[in-house]
């Protein structure tokens, strides 16, 4: 019987929570939403290609012509566990799940022992999945490598870091990696509207207003399962207040986090961007972290960032410090790298140098003054002597006559014409006596005296 045997005839009916709805499914949203095909999965389409190694792996027709590991690098929620159960659910292989945070040796070798007996007793395949393969040592990824090179076992293993620096060169010349991209906004609404209406997840127990979801895609971050898990705690705080609808309030409340108004396509997205941009440029560095972290509270793409602190280390500091270019870009590597959260340490360090750092747009400039020449046509031919004269019939065309080697000189300048004819003279770069540019100008300046012979 479905009937309550302890209530009561006229009591009022307990409040519907998501337990009610999915009595055999106390699994969380994000697991029970799984997909159990290549085909459900949302996104990925280069991992997924016909033809790529996944796909081979999950047809299994030929051994032989399938991989025998697969490493599936990316960011958090990207899918990298689910790809792992899809591949063992096809050809009724076992699966077997390992975290490198808990496992030894031991444990390694206890799984591949199995998976051999397995293997030969009745011929089943067995799956590994190695989560976060990059916190194993060098010995427990070494403890790895015969089950591979055997075939004993098929190798699928997860990580968030860039392999070719966790992973042993052993281990990861037997492996094909895969690098799987953040879901976008159209993969993650897809997602959450099979959530709130698949008999596995919601099953239409409660909807999500417009300014909801904008939210919820927001604070998820490209993150599918932090998506699904917030989702799962706005439905049960709707359901317990016996709502069935889930505003952006709820939302909030739900998974204590500020609804910051942030519309990554609208107006916000471009009013806050180009805030944290002249903020950088005014050196007020108190500013630009606090752009930086609403940008990195609503989910912005921290790869959008992370460009746009490199184009301000050339456009707004340039030549007043170089190595402020240096710190961007390698700002910019370490998101890469290191993914989010970890990722926003290096950009603040980079936001901060740029904002506290001499400025100059001095390069930029002058590169913008030699694109207007160009377009208006200035620029004649290039002088004789920086021809090329490396093939035959040059020299009798004069290229390459009267060049003067520069390394000859003294100091390796000498008086020499560079410039086409109508451009001799003219100045594009313009240094500022600001920071290290300052030594920069009277550099130019002298060495512009030694090119055009007046010294």
């Amino acid at each position: 019987m479905d009937d309550d045997l302890f209530s009561v005839a006229g009591d009022e009916p307990a409040p519907r929570t998501l337990s009610d709805r999915n009595r055999d499914h106390r699994a969380p949203l994000a697991v029970r939403m799984r997909p159990r095909t290549l085909e459900e999965i949302v996104g990925q389409k280069k991992a997924l290609s016909p033809g790529s190694p996944l796909r081979r792996l999950v047809a299994a027709d030929d051994s032989r012509t399938s991989p025998s590991s697969v490493i599936l690098w990316g960011p958090p929620g990207t899918g990298k566990t689910t790809l792992a159960y899809v591949v063992a659910s096809s050809g009724n292989r076992e699966f077997v799940e390992i975290s490198a945070v808990l496992a030894g040796v031991k444990e390694v070798r206890d799984v591949v022992d199995a998976a051999r007996s397995r293997l030969r007793t009745t011929g089943r395949e067995t799956v590994l999945f190695v989560d976060e393969v990059h916190r194993f040592s060098k010995s427990q990824q070494d403890a790895l490598l015969p089950s591979v090179e055997n075939r004993w076992v098929t190798l699928v293993a997860a990580t968030t870091e860039n392999p070719h620096f966790s992973v042993i060169s052993p281990l990861l010349s037997r492996s094909i990696v895969l690098t799987l991209e953040s879901l976008d906004r159209d993969d993650l609404a897809v997602l959450v509207d099979r959530a709130l209406t698949s008999p596995h997840g919601l099953d239409g127990a409660v909807t999500l207003t417009d300014d909801a979801l904008e939210a919820l895609l927001r604070l998820g971050g490209g993150d599918a399962r932090k998506i699904l898990t917030s989702l799962e705690a706005a439905a049960s705080a709707a359901l317990m207040e016996q709502r069935t609808e889930i505003d952006a309030q709820i939302l909030a409340q739900a998974v204590n986090r500020a609804a910051i108004r942030y519309d990554r396509a609208g107006d916000q997205h471009y009013d806050i961007t180009s805030a944290f941009i002249k903020s950088m440029r005014g050196s007020d560095v108190d500013a630009a972290l606090h752009y930086l972290a609403r940008m990195i509270e609503a989910g912005e793409d921290p790869r959008f960032i992370a460009r746009r602190v490199v184009i301000a280390a050339s456009e707004e500091v340039g030549m007043a410090d170089p190595t402020a270019l240096q710190v961007a870009v390698a700002a910019m590597q370490a998101v890469q790298f290191l993914g989010m959260p970890e990722g926003r340490i290096p950009l603040a360090q980079a936001v901060v140098h740029i904002a506290t750092a001499p400025k100059s747009n001095a390069s930029y400039k002058a590169l913008d003054a030699a694109i207007a020449d160009v377009r208006s046509g200035r620029g004649g031919a290039v002088p004789p002597a920086l021809r090329d004269a490396h093939y035959a019939g040059a020299s009798t065309l004069g290229h390459g006559e009267g060049y003067r080697y520069a390394h000859d000189a003294p100091h390796g300048v000498l008086s020499q014409q560079y410039p086409p004819d109508d451009l001799v003279g003219v100045d594009y770069y313009e240094p500022k006596q600001i920071g290290a540019e300052s030594v920069t100008a009277q550099r130019v300046s002298a060495l512009r005296r030694i090119l055009r012979g007046s010294e």
